[in-house]
Formats: C-alpha cells, structure tokens, sequence
C-alpha cells in the first residue's frame, strides 16, 4: 500500500530517486518485471472459427449420415447432405469473423507515450517501457499508463471513472495518507493507469506497471472468470440430443420392423438412411445460422455488433440488465440544473450535458446572469461548439453562460488563483469600467468563509442558512458550488490576502444528466419482465436522485453502498443474496464488488445482462451471462463483453432484446415447421412398412424435399418480424428446452394430419389405382411440396390465425411459395432432373387435386388454433 507511505520510503523502497533511473537500470528491470503490458486478447483465426462451426452437435449428425451414407454407396445422398453442411458451416464463419473484425476496429490504435526522468533527463518514451521506479510527468490530458504514486502537484485533477465508475474528476495532491484500507477513490495521492489527467501537472514514481496495476488485478479477475453459455447454446444442445435419440429410437424401429418381415440387409439399411434422413432437419443448422444472422444485421442497424452468433438471442432471455451509471444511463457531462440564491429564490436550467441547447427559467433572470458571468470569468476552460476541453464544472459554467448569452467584454483579468484540491476554491482577480474585482467559486463552506454578507438579503453572513441550502441541493444529488464576488483595491499583485469581505452570491447544482431516451429504455424492459438495477461508484445520494429520475426507485432503502455490499459478503452466500435481492441500485462498488453482485443474482436465478464502459466493468461483463460493452469504453469492456453497442444508448439494448425475442421466436418457427414435415414423413414411412407397402419416397427424394423445398421456406421464416406483443412477454428461463409443452403438440398434431394425408394418398396409388411405385412417388413427392407450401402459412404463428398475419411483414414467404412450385415442376419435366430424383410427370388436373388435398393441413391447424387460443381480436397490420 504506497498511498500511506512517505515519499523517502518509496524511494529507498525501489531504490530511486528524483534523477530518474538511467537507462542500464531500466533494462534491468524490463527483465524482472516485464514489459508494461495487459495481455491482449488474441483474435480467433478464420480457420479456428471454420473448425469451431463443426462442433454444433446438428454439424456433428449430419457427418455421420454423410459417412453412412458413403458406407451404402449412396454418393448421391452423401454428396448432397455434404453440400450442406459447409453452406452453413461457411456462413456461420464469415458472420463470425465479420463481428469480429467489426469489434477489432474500435479498439484503439494511438500508441502512447510518456515523460518521464532517465539519466537526469526529460525524455520521452513507449507507454509499454516503463518500468517500476521510473520518475513520470504529468499534464494536462494525459493518459495514465502506470500505477504512480505522486511526489509533486500542482492543481492536479484525474478522472478516475474507467476505474471506480466515479463519474466526478478526483483532485489529487501528493501528501501521505495514515488511513489504511481505504479505496481506490479515496487515494487521493495516487494516479492509477487508464485514468486521465482533467488538468495540472504532477510528478510521481511508477509502483505498478501491467498486472500488478489496479487494471492488471482487475484483468487477471477475468481470466479467472468462466465465460457463461449463451442460451440457445444451452438450449440447441438440448434440441440435438433429443433429436439424436430420435434418429436413434427410428432407426431401431425401423430395423426390428424390417428384420421381423425378413427384409434384405442392404434394403434394410437403405431404409434405415432414408428413415434418419426423413427425421433429420438437414436445413436446420444453416437455417439457424440465417435466423441469427438476420437478427444479428438488424441489430447492427441499430447500432448493435454481436460477437458471437450465438449470443444474438441472449438478450431476449435475460431477466436483468445491470446496467453501469456514468456514460451508460448519464452522459457523463456535468450540467447545471438549478440556481440558488441566498433569499431562497430558484432557477432551473434545462439541457442536457454539454449541449449549448437549453435556457434558465425564473423570475429574476438578472440574478442568474449574475452568477454565470462569475463562472465564467473564474474560468480555465475552453469552450466551443465542437471542442470542450478542461475541468468538467468549468465546462459546465461556460456552456450556463452561453444559453444566457454572457459576455465578458470589457472585462480584463488581472490575477487569478487556480484551483486546488487543500484549498477547494479557485480565485480571478478582474477589471471592469474602471473598478477592481474579486470572484471565487468553491466549496460552500469555503467560499462562505472569504465573506461578509449574502447577495439580495444584505444580511451578515449565516453558516446555518447556507449548509440547509447546501444540503437541500445535495440530497438530491447534486454537486454543490458556491459563488461569491465583491470590489476590492487596486494593486500590482493579488493573493489570498486579498481576497475578503465579499458577498456570497449564490450557489448552483450540477449534476451528470441521464440520457433524454433512457426513462422510456427502462419502463419498456419493465414491461418485458426484466428488471434493471444501476451499478455506479457514484455517492449514494447522488446514484438515488438519479435512480428516482430514471424511475428505478422512489426508495432510499432500496441503494446499497459498497461498504454494505462488504459487509454482507463477509457474512457468507445465503445472507449476501438475500440482501441483494432487496436492492436496486449499487453505489461506490469496487470492480470486485460488481462482481460479487453479479455472481449472487446468477444463483439466484437470473439470467443477468450487464452493461459498462470502464475498466471497472470489466469482470462483470465476463462473468454475466451477456456482457454489453459501449463503443467509446475502453479496450478491455469490449474484449470481454459479447456485445457492443456502438452509440453508447441504452436504447440500442432494449432494440437488441426485442431482435433476440424475433431470432428465437423465429427459429421455434423454423424447428416447428422442419420437425413436423420430418415427423410426418417417418409416420407415412413406418405405416407403409406395417402394411407391406413399398417405401413411398427414396432418400435423394426426402433429401430435395428437407434441403430445397423445406430450405427455401424456413430460410423465408428466418424473416419474420416481431409479432405484437412480444415486448410484454416474460423472459423465457434459460433452461427451458426449445421442445416445451406447446411446441410438441403442435409438432405432433401437425405431423399425426400430415403423415395420415400422404399415408392414404399413398395407399390409394398403390392398392386402389395399382400406381406403378416410380409413378407414385413422383405424385407423394408433389403433395408433400404441396403440403409444406401451405403448412409454412400456419408456422409463420404458433398463436394467431394464418389470415390474421399479413403477408406484409414476410413477402419472403410469397416468394418461396412461387420459387419451390417453380423448382418441383423443373424437376417434373426435366428428364434430368426426373433421373436424378426418379420422379414423374403429373398432368395438370392431377396437380390441381393434389393442391386440393393439401389444404386439409390449413383447415386443420386453423381449428387446432381456435380451440387452443381463441378467436384472434382483430387483424393484424
């Protein structure tokens, strides 16, 4: 702990001094201590993506048909399946690698460099050759690339926030601290890398460099982390086994049958594939890919880049989003909202952030002129339209003076005296018409002190009445800065002595905004049944106005602080997720702390999203079941987490939740509409072999209707827009299997109709009309494209009618309804094709009939809906 030790310490302690070290003993370290680096995320290769895409279990099957199919010399049958499997397996690579490189290209690529003492010289060199001991400068804007603890300060202020998720600028100096197990926010003589120096300059001695940095302990937290599942993994794991055992139970059916009746072996076995391919959603896999892929393009329109295909349905799962405070919920701006003047009278400030777009509103706008004309004028800030640079309350005094048009002509500055963290106020001595000036601006208690009398009141001084305006500000979150000025002598040189006898002008409340689209973000997720909570390393009283602005609680009980959060860790699991289950907000949390929070709402239940930008979010991002990185946030938030929202808007993740409703929504389409043909086909098969009938379909004819006529129609499903409602659903438990209750009635009742249909036909062509069997085929072959056309109308819903869903929001559908008739009747009259898939020519009134016939699955299905659900309550639009 370097923060409460003394300077002479340190240096002893690593054995250096104000020359520096020289550039012999800096190599020498490098060697012990290594370079000044966080490990770096590696990027998966295109090949490592290609052979990953191989472990979907669906992948795995369909190669073992392809092999069985080699084994019985069906090439034909092997070839195409083959066909298949890398369509998918190629376009689930190229998303990937796409997202990826997507998600590469925001990381940073500026190298920095730092000052630093070597060899009793100012030089300049590579962030990552810094060293333990080396002597660094600071300034104005840099960016911190070690732990440093400070030997010398002048004015010095960091922002901490991508550490602690303290959005206010920390004032730092370099004295020793006797308090010992403090946090990182109240180090105040300390500079942590991937903070940011606001303003002045500094010199220190690098104690930490890579992972023994406090973003090293926090780095070497997430690689200690397990990465969590997404839920369609979780659950397309499930849906491959229960499909493998039906292959499986099939099979063995199939073959007991055969081998009762005394079927050859090789016949047996050709029945066997085709049974297995009949069962196997052959189309699945890339059909999933289309639908995520599909989901995951949408939500790159919305500003949303998934990292991992899998990932693109999770947020329609989760239960909670934790969402990080500054930058996420706030726009991490300071802004004045309201003007108090010492009699009591009040201005509001509308805007947001560092927006010029706002105005004052109020009664006396002369006073609040007032008040803004001395921040500006006690100012260090530059302010324009497209650059803002410099302490956040002196941006924040610049942009109140512009939407009250202030200006300081006339006016001459004369002396001033800057900011410092020991004497909390800042000074400008100023000329104008002649008369000599004093403005200060500070804390309140400070300011009051260089004072002898309020502003309007002309009453003398009153300590109690300013602290009750001070805490009525500041129970509501806000960070109070007082305002005095006051005519004072003219001389060469002004100090501190000078300042005195002057009027307490007022004081004025800034606070870091919450983002104008937010509050609606929130009630839309409580409508979906998912809970957010605020995670923030902010005050408590500030992280409670801003959850009541946002509408997360009215209830103070409801924050815990991270000294609660301590506290009941230590108690152990069971009492610590009681107490977090009773909160709704977190405020000044350690990145380990957030943590811990998210661990105990993932035992508990939840499915938990979790939203940040810093370094501080990082652990968190990694541990929750979805992590959400911003755009702007560091390196290591994006690395980890599993998404990125590019504009930093927490409107973007409510779009993302309502597009991972749509992937799963649609991909239960998809498995309903592949499953029950596949279903139908093996019942039509199993009742043929029963009766003694010939196989009514061979496998190269199952495999053109799985892969052409069922691929074109779920691939067209894969774009089915969101049906209404969607977003008032509750989450679906991860845990759920895709095959719940409703989905296995649908696929039964579907499947029991669709097999019986054919099944009749069939027997029909064979006994009654005494069909040649290539013949007959050829007919089964183009009621079932018949049928599937039809019964992908009764998919596109599990709930509402077919005629209530427009074919508006799905004109793909139409489209694969005209391409799949189109392709059956290439193949019926292409002697080719009619080779290849031993399939016949049907004339016209006969086609008519078979059409005819497969409106029965309509009908049905429509009275299967009425009874289960109701009459629909109106048409949608």
């Amino acid at each position: 702990m370097y923060y409460n030790k003394s300077i002479k310490e340190i240096e002893k302690e690593l054995n250096t001094n104000e020359q520096g070290l020289t550039d012999e003993e800096a190599k020498k370290r490098t060697i012990i201590h290594g370079k000044n680096t966080l490990p770096k995320h590696k990027k998966e290769s295109v090949i490592k993506i290609f052979f990953s895409e191989f472990k979907d279990p669906i992948v795995i099957l369909l190669l073992v048909a392809i092999i069985a199919s080699f084994l019985v010399g069906e090439t034909v049958d092997a070839f195409a399946i083959l066909l298949i499997v890398l369509i998918d397996v190629l376009m689930g690579t190229y998303q990937e690698n796409k997202a990826n490189n997507t998600a590469e290209a925001l990381a940073e690529l500026v190298t920095v460099k730092t000052k630093v003492i070597r060899n009793g010289k100012i030089i300049k060199i590579e962030s990552e050759d810094i060293t333990i001991g080396d002597i660094i400068l600071l300034e104005s804007g840099d960016k911190i690339s070690a732990d440093i603890r400070l030997t010398e300060t002048h004015n010095l202020t960091i922002n901490e926030s991508v550490i602690t998720g303290e959005s206010l600028e920390i004032n730092k100096n370099h004295e020793k601290i006797t308090k010992k197990n403090i946090n990182i926010a109240e180090q105040t003589n300390m500079a942590f890398a991937g903070s940011t120096v606001v303003k002045g300059r500094a010199k220190g001695i690098v104690v930490g460099i890579g992972l023994n940095t406090e973003i090293g302990h926090i780095a070497t937290s997430i690689q200690e982390t397990k990465e969590e599942k997404s839920p369609l993994t979780i659950r397309v794991e499930k849906l491959s086994k229960q499909i493998s055992m039906l292959v499986i139970i099939v099979g063995i059916i199939i073959a007991l049958l055969m081998l009762a009746k005394g079927v050859p072996t090789h016949e047996l076995f050709l029945s066997v594939i085709a049974l297995s391919v009949s069962a196997m959603p052959e189309g699945l896999p890339l059909s999933l890919t289309m639908a995520l892929t599909i989901a995951s393009n949408k939500m790159a329109s919305k500003n949303v880049v998934v990292k991992k295909l899998n990932s693109v349905e999770s947020l329609g799962s989760c239960t909670v989003i934790a969402s990080d405070k500054t930058g996420t919920l706030t726009v991490n701006e300071q802004t004045a909202k309201k003007i108090l003047m010492p009699n009591g009278e009040e201005f509001t400030v509308t805007g947001v952030g560092y927006d010029f777009n706002g105005h004052v509103d109020g009664t006396n706008l002369e006073y609040a002129e007032e008040i803004a004309l001395l921040g500006v004028i006690n100012n260090e800030a530059i302010v324009k339209e497209d650059k803002k640079v410099g302490d956040s309350i002196d941006i924040a005094f610049k942009v109140l003076g512009n939407k009250l048009d202030i200006k300081t002509t006339g006016i001459t500055i004369l002396e001033s005296i800057p900011y410092e963290s020991e004497n909390k106020y800042s000074a400008v001595f100023y000329e104008k018409d002649g008369n000599c000036y004093c403005t200060i601006k500070g804390s309140v208690e400070k300011v009051a002190s260089f004072c002898k009398n309020l502003y309007l009141t002309k009453e003398k001084i009153s300590t109690n009445h300013l602290e009750n305006q001070n805490e009525y500000l500041a129970s509501d979150g806000y960070r109070v800065i007082g305002v005095a000025a006051g005519k004072i002598s003219k001389k060469e040189n002004y100090t501190e002595k000078d300042i005195k006898n002057l009027t307490f002008m007022g004081m004025v409340g800034f606070i870091d905004p919450i983002r104008k689209e937010v509050i609606d973000s929130i009630k839309e997720c409580k409508t979906a049944g998912i809970k957010v909570l605020m995670i923030t390393g902010d005050h408590p009283l500030t992280a409670f106005s801003i959850a009541k602005e946002l509408e997360l609680t009215t209830d103070i009980n409801k924050v815990a602080s991270g000294e609660e959060v301590e506290k009941y860790l230590k108690k152990g699991k069971k009492d610590f997720d009681k107490f977090i289950k009773t909160k709704s907000v977190y405020a000044r949390v350690t990145p380990l702390q957030k943590l811990e929070i998210v661990e105990s709402l993932k035992r508990q239940g939840e499915f938990v999203a979790v939203t940040g930008d810093g370094v501080n979010d990082a652990p968190a991002l990694k541990s929750a079941n979805i992590g959400i990185s911003m755009g702007s946030g560091t390196d290591l938030a994006r690395e980890t987490s599993k998404m990125i929202i590019i504009d930093d808007n927490f409107k973007s993740i409510v779009s993302a939740v309502k597009q991972g409703r749509v992937a799963y929504s649609n991909i239960r389409k998809i498995i309903y509409f592949l499953l029950s043909c596949g279903m139908a086909e093996v019942l039509f098969f199993i009742l043929s072999i029963i009766l003694d009938l010939p196989m009514p379909l061979v496998a190269i004819q199952l495999l053109w209707l799985n892969v052409v006529t069922d691929g074109i129609q779920d691939l067209a499903l894969s774009f089915e827009k969101a049906e209404p409602g969607i977003m008032k659903e509750k989450p679906r438990n991860p845990k759920e299997s895709i095959f719940d209750k409703n989905l296995i009635e649908e696929i039964a009742v579907s499947a029991l109709i669709i097999g019986i249909l054919v099944f009749v036909v069939w027997y029909y062509l064979i006994k009654i009309l005494r069909m040649e069997v290539t013949m007959a085929r050829g007919y089964i072959m183009a009621l079932m494209v018949f049928i599937q056309n039809i019964h992908v109308f009764n998919c596109r819903s599990e709930k509402k009618s077919a005629f209530f869903v427009s074919i508006k929001n799905n004109p793909f559908i139409v489209v694969g309804v005209i391409l799949t008739i189109l392709l059956q009747i290439i193949v019926m009259e292409s002697a080719f094709m009619t080779k290849i898939l031993q399939t016949v020519s049907i004339p016209l009134f006969n086609l008519i009939c078979l059409f005819v016939l497969s409106l029965v699955i309509l009908f049905i299905m429509e009275i299967y809906k009425l009874i289960k659900y109701g009459k629909p309550n109106q048409k949608e639009k």
